[in-house]
């Protein structure tokens, strides 16, 4: 989960990672955006190679909701 919140953060421009942990409802932070939210997606295949379709996003309110999803493709 650590390392899922380091990728999480660098997508970001600028924020303090110490915002960021798995209970975070990330679309309430001011930095989300949809860039934002498709360089998440583009992270989420280079780094574990699964294609993170948007609608199942979309789903996800928490980091660690987000990292679940993840996982159960894994």
């Amino acid at each position: 989960m650590e390392k899922f919140i380091e990728l999480f953060a660098e997508q970001f421009d600028d924020i303090d990672i110490a915002l960021l942990k798995p209970e975070t409802r990330f679309r309430e932070l001011e930095e989300w955006s949809s860039l934002v939210a498709l360089l998440v997606i583009t992270m989420v295949d280079d780094e574990y190679g699964i294609v993170l379709p948007p609608e199942e996003m979309r789903k996800t309110q928490t980091i660690q909701e987000l990292f679940d999803l993840v996982q159960s493709k894994l």
